[in-house]
Protein backbone atom coordinates (compact mmCIF):
# COMPACT_ATOMS: atom_id res chain seq x y z
CA UNK A 1 0.00 0.00 0.00
CA UNK A 2 2.77 2.45 0.89
CA UNK A 3 4.59 1.77 -2.39
CA UNK A 4 1.37 2.35 -4.33
CA UNK A 5 0.65 5.58 -2.47
CA UNK A 6 4.01 7.06 -3.47
CA UNK A 7 3.55 6.20 -7.15
CA UNK A 8 1.21 9.16 -7.61
CA UNK A 9 3.69 11.48 -5.92
CA UNK A 10 6.28 10.57 -8.54
CA UNK A 11 3.85 11.33 -11.37
CA UNK A 12 2.93 14.75 -9.96
CA UNK A 13 6.59 15.58 -9.31
CA UNK A 14 7.50 14.77 -12.91
CA UNK A 15 4.73 17.04 -14.21
CA UNK A 16 5.85 19.98 -12.05
CA UNK A 17 9.56 19.39 -12.59
CA UNK A 18 10.31 18.95 -8.91
CA UNK A 19 13.89 17.97 -8.20
CA UNK A 20 14.84 14.56 -6.86
CA UNK A 21 15.94 16.10 -3.56
CA UNK A 22 12.46 17.40 -2.78
CA UNK A 23 10.78 14.18 -3.84
CA UNK A 24 13.16 12.30 -1.57
CA UNK A 25 12.17 14.62 1.30
CA UNK A 26 8.54 13.58 0.83
CA UNK A 27 9.15 9.91 0.12
CA UNK A 28 9.66 8.74 3.72
CA UNK A 29 8.01 9.57 7.06
CA UNK A 30 9.56 11.96 9.56
CA UNK A 31 8.90 9.53 12.40
CA UNK A 32 7.30 6.09 12.79
CA UNK A 33 6.95 4.36 16.14
CA UNK A 34 5.84 0.81 16.90
CA UNK A 35 4.96 -0.17 20.46
CA UNK A 36 3.75 -3.21 22.39
CA UNK A 37 0.51 -2.64 24.31
CA UNK A 38 -0.05 -5.17 27.12
CA UNK A 39 -3.78 -5.45 27.91
CA UNK A 40 -5.46 -7.22 30.83
CA UNK A 41 -8.40 -9.21 29.46
CA UNK A 42 -11.61 -9.90 31.34
CA UNK A 43 -10.53 -13.48 32.05
CA UNK A 44 -7.45 -12.18 33.87
CA UNK A 45 -4.92 -13.04 31.18
CA UNK A 46 -2.53 -10.62 29.48
CA UNK A 47 -2.63 -10.01 25.76
CA UNK A 48 0.07 -7.97 24.02
CA UNK A 49 -1.11 -5.94 21.03
CA UNK A 50 0.94 -4.05 18.45
CA UNK A 51 0.37 -0.31 18.17
CA UNK A 52 1.66 2.11 15.54
CA UNK A 53 1.93 5.86 14.97
CA UNK A 54 3.43 7.55 11.92
CA UNK A 55 4.08 11.28 11.74
CA UNK A 56 4.70 11.57 8.03
CA UNK A 57 5.58 15.20 7.42
CA UNK A 58 5.32 18.38 9.50
CA UNK A 59 6.59 20.96 7.03
CA UNK A 60 3.16 22.68 6.94
CA UNK A 61 2.38 22.31 10.66
CA UNK A 62 1.70 19.75 13.41
CA UNK A 63 0.80 16.33 12.09
CA UNK A 64 -2.85 15.26 12.01
CA UNK A 65 -4.48 11.87 11.50
CA UNK A 66 -6.78 9.25 12.93
CA UNK A 67 -6.26 6.15 15.04
CA UNK A 68 -7.88 2.91 13.89
CA UNK A 69 -8.46 -0.37 15.71
CA UNK A 70 -8.56 -3.16 13.12
CA UNK A 71 -6.86 -6.55 12.58
CA UNK A 72 -5.32 -5.36 9.30
CA UNK A 73 -3.36 -2.51 10.89
CA UNK A 74 0.36 -2.70 10.22
CA UNK A 75 3.28 -0.40 9.64
CA UNK A 76 2.90 -0.35 5.84
CA UNK A 77 -0.78 0.62 6.06
CA UNK A 78 -0.16 3.28 8.69
CA UNK A 79 2.64 4.92 6.66
CA UNK A 80 0.49 4.92 3.50
CA UNK A 81 -2.46 6.50 5.31
CA UNK A 82 -0.16 9.09 6.92
CA UNK A 83 1.23 9.94 3.48
CA UNK A 84 -2.30 10.43 2.14
CA UNK A 85 -3.12 12.67 5.12
CA UNK A 86 -0.08 14.81 4.28
CA UNK A 87 -1.38 15.22 0.73
CA UNK A 88 -4.99 15.73 1.87
CA UNK A 89 -4.25 18.50 4.37
CA UNK A 90 -2.26 20.31 1.67
CA UNK A 91 -5.07 19.95 -0.89
CA UNK A 92 -7.58 21.66 1.43
CA UNK A 93 -4.92 24.11 2.68
CA UNK A 94 -4.92 23.26 6.38
CA UNK A 95 -1.92 24.25 8.55
CA UNK A 96 -1.20 20.58 9.27
CA UNK A 97 1.02 17.77 8.15
CA UNK A 98 -0.14 14.16 7.95
CA UNK A 99 -0.13 11.32 10.45
CA UNK A 100 -1.91 8.05 11.16
CA UNK A 101 -2.00 5.45 13.90
CA UNK A 102 -3.63 2.22 14.90
CA UNK A 103 -3.72 -0.99 16.85
CA UNK A 104 -3.85 -4.45 15.27
CA UNK A 105 -6.94 -5.76 17.07
CA UNK A 106 -10.50 -6.86 16.36
CA UNK A 107 -12.36 -4.20 18.35
CA UNK A 108 -15.68 -6.01 17.89
CA UNK A 109 -14.30 -8.92 19.89
CA UNK A 110 -13.45 -6.80 22.94
CA UNK A 111 -15.63 -6.05 25.96
CA UNK A 112 -16.12 -2.34 26.86
CA UNK A 113 -13.56 -2.67 29.66
CA UNK A 114 -11.03 -4.31 27.36
CA UNK A 115 -11.63 -1.64 24.70
CA UNK A 116 -11.00 1.08 27.27
CA UNK A 117 -7.76 -0.68 28.22
CA UNK A 118 -6.58 -0.59 24.59
CA UNK A 119 -7.49 3.09 24.22
CA UNK A 120 -5.63 4.14 27.35
CA UNK A 121 -2.63 1.90 26.64
CA UNK A 122 -2.30 3.46 23.18
CA UNK A 123 -2.15 6.97 24.63
CA UNK A 124 0.43 5.93 27.24
CA UNK A 125 2.61 4.35 24.57
CA UNK A 126 2.54 7.38 22.26
CA UNK A 127 2.17 10.19 24.80
CA UNK A 128 5.45 11.83 23.78
CA UNK A 129 4.00 12.45 20.33
CA UNK A 130 0.52 13.63 21.29
CA UNK A 131 0.37 17.41 21.64
CA UNK A 132 -1.67 20.22 20.09
CA UNK A 133 1.51 21.64 18.53
CA UNK A 134 3.13 18.35 17.48
CA UNK A 135 0.72 15.50 16.67
CA UNK A 136 -3.08 15.58 16.93
CA UNK A 137 -4.89 12.21 16.72
CA UNK A 138 -8.55 11.77 15.76
CA UNK A 139 -11.07 8.93 15.39
CA UNK A 140 -10.97 6.37 12.60
CA UNK A 141 -12.26 2.82 12.24
CA UNK A 142 -13.75 1.58 15.57
CA UNK A 143 -12.42 4.55 17.58
CA UNK A 144 -15.27 7.03 17.65
CA UNK A 145 -17.20 8.46 20.57
CA UNK A 146 -16.31 6.88 23.88
CA UNK A 147 -12.90 5.62 22.67
CA UNK A 148 -11.78 9.18 21.92
CA UNK A 149 -13.22 10.29 25.27
CA UNK A 150 -11.04 7.70 27.06
CA UNK A 151 -8.00 8.83 25.09
CA UNK A 152 -8.66 12.46 25.92
CA UNK A 153 -9.01 11.62 29.60
CA UNK A 154 -5.79 9.61 29.58
CA UNK A 155 -3.64 12.33 27.99
CA UNK A 156 -5.11 14.87 30.45
CA UNK A 157 -4.18 12.61 33.38
CA UNK A 158 -0.67 12.00 32.05
CA UNK A 159 0.03 15.69 31.44
CA UNK A 160 -1.76 16.85 34.60
CA UNK A 161 -3.52 19.62 32.71
CA UNK A 162 -6.44 19.95 30.29
CA UNK A 163 -5.34 19.36 26.69
CA UNK A 164 -8.55 19.61 24.64
CA UNK A 165 -6.76 20.55 21.40
CA UNK A 166 -4.40 17.53 21.54
CA UNK A 167 -7.08 15.13 20.25
CA UNK A 168 -10.03 15.93 17.98
CA UNK A 169 -13.27 14.10 17.28
CA UNK A 170 -14.20 14.36 20.95
CA UNK A 171 -17.76 14.23 22.28
CA UNK A 172 -19.31 17.70 22.46
CA UNK A 173 -19.21 17.62 26.27
CA UNK A 174 -15.40 17.34 26.16
CA UNK A 175 -14.85 20.14 23.66
CA UNK A 176 -15.84 18.47 20.41
CA UNK A 177 -17.18 20.48 17.49
CA UNK A 178 -20.71 20.47 16.20
CA UNK A 179 -20.82 18.93 12.73
CA UNK A 180 -17.89 16.54 13.25
CA UNK A 181 -20.00 13.36 13.27
CA UNK A 182 -21.34 14.02 9.75
CA UNK A 183 -18.38 15.95 8.33
CA UNK A 184 -16.93 13.25 6.05
CA UNK A 185 -20.25 12.43 4.42
CA UNK A 186 -21.22 16.09 4.23
CA UNK A 187 -17.90 16.93 2.60
CA UNK A 188 -18.24 14.17 0.01
CA UNK A 189 -21.68 15.44 -0.94
CA UNK A 190 -20.42 19.03 -1.23
CA UNK A 191 -17.74 17.83 -3.65
CA UNK A 192 -20.39 15.99 -5.68
CA UNK A 193 -22.54 19.10 -5.92
CA UNK A 194 -19.59 21.24 -6.97
CA UNK A 195 -18.50 18.76 -9.66
CA UNK A 196 -21.88 17.42 -10.85
CA UNK A 197 -21.84 19.29 -14.17
CA UNK A 198 -18.24 18.31 -14.89
CA UNK A 199 -19.10 14.66 -14.16
CA UNK A 200 -22.25 14.74 -16.28
CA UNK A 201 -24.54 13.95 -13.36
CA UNK A 202 -27.96 15.55 -13.72
CA UNK A 203 -31.12 15.37 -11.65
CA UNK A 204 -32.06 11.76 -10.90
CA UNK A 205 -28.61 10.33 -11.64
CA UNK A 206 -28.11 6.86 -10.13
CA UNK A 207 -25.58 6.21 -7.37
CA UNK A 208 -24.19 2.89 -6.08
CA UNK A 209 -22.49 3.00 -2.67
CA UNK A 210 -20.08 0.31 -1.48
CA UNK A 211 -20.26 0.47 2.30
CA UNK A 212 -22.89 1.72 4.72
CA UNK A 213 -20.93 3.16 7.61
CA UNK A 214 -21.45 6.61 9.03
CA UNK A 215 -19.90 8.61 6.18
CA UNK A 216 -21.64 6.55 3.50
CA UNK A 217 -25.04 6.92 5.22
CA UNK A 218 -24.70 10.68 5.53
CA UNK A 219 -23.58 11.02 1.91
CA UNK A 220 -26.34 8.75 0.59
CA UNK A 221 -29.04 10.59 2.56
CA UNK A 222 -27.91 14.01 1.37
CA UNK A 223 -27.66 12.79 -2.23
CA UNK A 224 -31.19 11.35 -2.10
CA UNK A 225 -32.56 14.56 -0.59
CA UNK A 226 -30.96 16.48 -3.48
CA UNK A 227 -32.75 14.34 -6.07
CA UNK A 228 -30.21 11.64 -6.88
CA UNK A 229 -31.29 7.97 -6.90
CA UNK A 230 -29.29 5.75 -4.55
CA UNK A 231 -29.96 2.48 -6.33
CA UNK A 232 -27.52 0.09 -4.62
CA UNK A 233 -25.79 -0.20 -1.25
CA UNK A 234 -23.55 -2.96 0.11
CA UNK A 235 -21.82 -3.81 3.36
CA UNK A 236 -19.53 -6.62 4.48
CA UNK A 237 -22.41 -9.13 4.47
CA UNK A 238 -24.49 -8.37 1.42
CA UNK A 239 -26.15 -5.78 -0.80
CA UNK A 240 -29.49 -4.10 -1.47
CA UNK A 241 -30.58 -2.95 -4.92
CA UNK A 242 -33.57 -1.05 -6.34
CA UNK A 243 -33.27 0.69 -9.75
CA UNK A 244 -35.96 3.12 -8.68
CA UNK A 245 -34.02 4.24 -5.63
CA UNK A 246 -33.74 2.72 -2.16
CA UNK A 247 -35.71 3.97 0.84
CA UNK A 248 -32.68 4.95 2.93
CA UNK A 249 -34.56 5.44 6.20
CA UNK A 250 -36.04 1.97 5.94
CA UNK A 251 -32.67 0.56 4.87
CA UNK A 252 -30.96 2.12 7.90
CA UNK A 253 -33.60 0.62 10.20
CA UNK A 254 -33.14 -2.78 8.55
CA UNK A 255 -29.34 -2.52 8.98
CA UNK A 256 -29.70 -1.54 12.64
CA UNK A 257 -32.09 -4.41 13.34
CA UNK A 258 -30.36 -7.20 11.41
CA UNK A 259 -26.74 -6.01 11.26
CA UNK A 260 -26.68 -6.01 7.46
CA UNK A 261 -28.29 -4.43 4.41
CA UNK A 262 -28.68 -7.92 2.94
CA UNK A 263 -32.27 -9.00 2.44
CA UNK A 264 -33.70 -5.49 2.33
CA UNK A 265 -34.32 -5.23 -1.41
CA UNK A 266 -33.20 -6.74 -4.69
CA UNK A 267 -30.91 -9.66 -5.41
CA UNK A 268 -27.39 -8.34 -5.78
CA UNK A 269 -24.17 -9.99 -4.71
CA UNK A 270 -22.03 -7.86 -2.41
CA UNK A 271 -19.01 -7.94 -4.72
CA UNK A 272 -21.17 -7.32 -7.80
CA UNK A 273 -22.09 -3.84 -6.58
CA UNK A 274 -18.85 -2.40 -7.94
CA UNK A 275 -19.74 -3.46 -11.48
CA UNK A 276 -23.45 -2.72 -11.35
CA UNK A 277 -24.69 -0.14 -13.85
CA UNK A 278 -24.90 3.36 -12.34
CA UNK A 279 -23.96 6.93 -13.07
CA UNK A 280 -21.78 7.38 -9.99
CA UNK A 281 -19.91 4.66 -8.11
CA UNK A 282 -18.98 5.51 -4.50
CA UNK A 283 -16.45 3.16 -2.85
CA UNK A 284 -16.92 3.97 0.85
CA UNK A 285 -15.55 0.90 2.60
CA UNK A 286 -12.12 -0.63 1.94
CA UNK A 287 -8.95 0.46 0.20
CA UNK A 288 -7.58 -1.19 -2.95
CA UNK A 289 -10.88 -2.69 -4.15
CA UNK A 290 -10.60 -1.48 -7.77
CA UNK A 291 -7.63 -2.89 -9.64
CA UNK A 292 -6.85 -2.63 -13.34
CA UNK A 293 -8.85 -5.74 -14.25
CA UNK A 294 -11.95 -4.63 -12.35
CA UNK A 295 -11.64 -1.10 -13.75
CA UNK A 296 -12.29 -2.49 -17.23
CA UNK A 297 -15.58 -3.99 -16.01
CA UNK A 298 -17.04 -0.87 -14.41
CA UNK A 299 -20.29 0.48 -15.79
CA UNK A 300 -20.33 3.99 -14.35
CA UNK A 301 -19.65 7.51 -15.58
CA UNK A 302 -17.66 8.60 -12.56
CA UNK A 303 -16.24 7.48 -9.21
CA UNK A 304 -16.28 9.42 -5.94
CA UNK A 305 -13.90 7.98 -3.34
CA UNK A 306 -15.06 8.16 0.28
CA UNK A 307 -12.81 5.27 1.37
CA UNK A 308 -9.05 5.82 1.55
CA UNK A 309 -7.30 4.50 -1.55
CA UNK A 310 -10.09 2.37 -3.07
CA UNK A 311 -8.62 2.68 -6.59
CA UNK A 312 -5.20 1.13 -7.07
CA UNK A 313 -2.65 3.24 -9.02
CA UNK A 314 -2.49 0.57 -11.72
CA UNK A 315 -6.17 1.25 -12.46
CA UNK A 316 -5.71 4.98 -13.08
CA UNK A 317 -4.70 4.62 -16.72
CA UNK A 318 -7.56 2.18 -17.40
CA UNK A 319 -10.12 4.58 -15.93
CA UNK A 320 -8.70 7.43 -17.99
CA UNK A 321 -8.89 5.28 -21.11
CA UNK A 322 -12.51 4.41 -20.29
CA UNK A 323 -13.25 8.11 -19.64
CA UNK A 324 -14.37 7.47 -16.09
CA UNK A 325 -13.67 10.56 -14.01
CA UNK A 326 -12.52 10.07 -10.40
CA UNK A 327 -13.12 12.47 -7.52
CA UNK A 328 -10.12 11.42 -5.40
CA UNK A 329 -10.22 10.52 -1.72
CA UNK A 330 -7.75 13.29 -0.85
CA UNK A 331 -10.49 15.76 -1.78
CA UNK A 332 -13.76 13.84 -1.46
CA UNK A 333 -13.28 12.58 2.12
CA UNK A 334 -11.48 15.68 3.45
CA UNK A 335 -14.57 16.96 5.30
CA UNK A 336 -13.57 15.04 8.42
CA UNK A 337 -10.12 16.58 8.75
CA UNK A 338 -11.45 20.04 7.90
CA UNK A 339 -13.93 19.96 10.78
CA UNK A 340 -11.23 18.42 12.99
CA UNK A 341 -9.20 21.54 12.19
CA UNK A 342 -12.21 23.66 13.18
CA UNK A 343 -12.40 21.75 16.47
CA UNK A 344 -8.67 22.35 17.09
CA UNK A 345 -9.16 26.08 16.48
CA UNK A 346 -12.19 26.22 18.79
CA UNK A 347 -10.31 24.35 21.54
CA UNK A 348 -7.36 26.71 21.33
CA UNK A 349 -9.42 29.90 21.31
CA UNK A 350 -12.29 28.85 23.57
CA UNK A 351 -14.72 30.27 20.98
CA UNK A 352 -17.19 27.52 20.06
CA UNK A 353 -19.16 27.86 16.85
CA UNK A 354 -22.82 27.23 16.03
CA UNK A 355 -23.64 24.33 13.72
CA UNK A 356 -24.52 26.73 10.91
CA UNK A 357 -21.12 28.41 11.16
CA UNK A 358 -19.33 25.06 10.95
CA UNK A 359 -21.42 24.04 7.92
CA UNK A 360 -20.80 27.35 6.13
CA UNK A 361 -17.05 27.24 6.72
CA UNK A 362 -16.84 23.59 5.63
CA UNK A 363 -18.74 24.36 2.42
CA UNK A 364 -16.58 27.40 1.63
CA UNK A 365 -13.30 25.55 2.14
CA UNK A 366 -14.41 22.60 0.00
CA UNK A 367 -15.70 24.91 -2.76
CA UNK A 368 -12.37 26.73 -2.83
CA UNK A 369 -10.34 23.52 -2.73
CA UNK A 370 -12.43 21.79 -5.40
CA UNK A 371 -12.14 24.76 -7.73
CA UNK A 372 -8.35 24.83 -7.21
CA UNK A 373 -8.12 21.12 -8.07
CA UNK A 374 -10.21 21.62 -11.22
CA UNK A 375 -8.00 24.55 -12.23
CA UNK A 376 -4.84 22.42 -11.91
CA UNK A 377 -6.48 19.58 -13.84
CA UNK A 378 -7.45 21.91 -16.68
CA UNK A 379 -4.08 23.70 -16.72
CA UNK A 380 -2.19 20.42 -17.03
CA UNK A 381 -4.82 18.55 -19.09
CA UNK A 382 -5.12 15.74 -16.55
CA UNK A 383 -7.69 14.11 -14.30
CA UNK A 384 -8.92 15.37 -10.94
CA UNK A 385 -6.66 13.01 -8.98
CA UNK A 386 -3.53 14.28 -10.70
CA UNK A 387 -4.85 17.83 -10.30
CA UNK A 388 -5.19 17.29 -6.54
CA UNK A 389 -1.66 15.88 -6.24
CA UNK A 390 -0.26 18.77 -8.24
CA UNK A 391 -2.00 21.28 -5.97
CA UNK A 392 -0.76 19.52 -2.84
CA UNK A 393 2.79 19.23 -4.13
CA UNK A 394 2.89 22.93 -5.04
CA UNK A 395 1.91 23.82 -1.47
CA UNK A 396 4.33 21.36 0.11
CA UNK A 397 7.17 22.65 -2.04
CA UNK A 398 6.30 26.24 -1.13
CA UNK A 399 6.47 25.32 2.57
CA UNK A 400 9.81 23.56 2.11
CA UNK A 401 11.09 26.61 0.22
CA UNK A 402 10.01 28.93 3.01
CA UNK A 403 12.08 26.86 5.43
CA UNK A 404 15.23 27.31 3.42
CA UNK A 405 15.56 24.19 1.23
CA UNK A 406 16.95 25.13 -2.17
CA UNK A 407 16.39 23.84 -5.69
CA UNK A 408 12.96 22.40 -5.61
CA UNK A 409 12.02 23.15 -9.17
CA UNK A 410 14.17 22.78 -12.27
CA UNK A 411 13.87 26.40 -13.33
CA UNK A 412 10.29 26.85 -12.14
CA UNK A 413 8.47 28.49 -9.27
CA UNK A 414 5.83 27.42 -6.79
CA UNK A 415 3.05 28.94 -8.88
CA UNK A 416 0.30 30.75 -7.03
CA UNK A 417 0.08 28.20 -4.21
Amino acid sequence: MFHDAKARLDSAAATLGVTAEVVERLRYPDETLCASLPIRLDDGSIRVLKGFRCRYNEVRGPTKGGIRFHPSVGIDEVMALAFWMTIKTAVVDLPFGGAKGGVAVDAKGLSPRELEGVARAYVRAFAEMIDEDRDIPAPDMYTGGIVIAWMTDEITALERRPMPAAITGKPRQLGGSLGRDTATGDGAFLCLERLADRLGLGQGASIAVQGFGNAARVFARRAAEAGYRVTAVSDSSGAAHDPGGLDLDALASHKNETGSVEGFAGALDRDALLTTECDLLVPAALGGVIDADLARKLRCKAILEIANGPVQPAADAVLEECRIDVVPDILANAGGVIVSYFEWVQNRTGDYWAAGTVAERLAERLRTSTDAVVERAERHACGLRQGAYLLALERLCAAIAAKGTQAFYNGGGAGDA
